[in-house]
């Protein structure tokens, strides 16, 4: 079976109006990098409709997105990012198990990235972030460091985060924010950003939950997100976590495509 090239996939940006009435906490602008780029065994047909051989791996190109306004550097080096260092205090939530696949295009094949430094960080159960002010829930996570950090991957390309599964804030879905960053010595060489999404039937079973009930219904969903909706049909399945049930939480992987330089 081939596997089509999907034009829609290009790079897109998102009206700068519009975004800011979509999501008014959210940055303004939605950056798409990278096109998806599918790699399989099969060959791959191209919008001339030629067809050209396609590497023997598998990885997918990840659109990249805004990194929004809440991107705090903490460096905190952790697997477990659901406690504030600062007073040990753990987030409050259901459990979440994130195992991200971070793979290399280049010269024409796909393969694990090691050593590279993966970010992650969201929002609480109650919307509120960690370490910024006038964030999408006040200022309650001002001077704090909780859901925040970053793992290196590993030989496989395997990084791995246990944290909770996020609350909402006015404008926005349901997301977490990741940043992929390589370094020779000090000096930065690469920078990748995105965004994932959950799905919407799995948020109303979580936050129907304590502590998540609180607050509420959130005031937007996938389909009308402007940063979602920027994607291609494509690069939503991508970037949607397809969660299962695991212990008392959930768990799900992503598998993250780049191609550096």
């Amino acid at each position: 079976m081939k596997r089509l090239f999907d034009p829609s996939a290009a790079a897109v940006k998102v009206d700068r109006r519009k975004l800011f009435g979509m999501a008014a906490n959210a940055a303004a602008t939605v950056i798409v990098s990278q096109s998806l780029l599918a790699c399989a065994s099969d060959d791959v047909t191209g919008t001339t409709g030629t067809t050209t051989p396609a590497p023997s791996s598998s990885c997918v190109l990840t659109a990249a997105l805004t990194e929004g306004p809440y991107f705090v550097d903490e460096k905190l080096n952790r697997s477990d990012i659901r406690s504030d260092p600062t007073t040990g205090v753990i987030s409050t939530g259901v459990p979440l198990s994130l195992t991200f696949n971070v793979t290399r295009f280049a010269s024409n094949a796909c393969t694990p990235l090691t050593g590279a430094y993966l970010d992650v960080w969201h929002c609480d159960s109650s919307g509120t972030y960690s370490d910024v002010s006038g964030n999408g829930n006040g200022t309650g996570g001002a001077g704090k460091k909780f859901l925040r950090g970053y793992q290196i991957t590993d030989a496989n390309g395997v990084a791995a985060f246990t944290t909770v599964y996020p609350g909402w804030y006015q404008g926005r879905a349901v997301h977490v924010h990741f940043k992929l960053r390589l370094f020779a010595g000090t000096a930065k060489t690469y920078e990748f950003t995105s965004q994932f999404f959950f799905d919407e039937s799995l948020t109303d079973k979580v936050h129907a939950l304590s502590p998540y009930n609180s607050k509420g219904r959130r005031d937007t969903v996938n389909t009308t997100d402007g940063i979602y909706n920027s994607l291609s049909t494509a690069a939503k399945a991508a970037l949607t976590l397809q969660a299962s049930a695991s212990g008392s939480g959930y768990a799900g992987i992503i598998n993250l495509g780049v191609q550096v330089g």
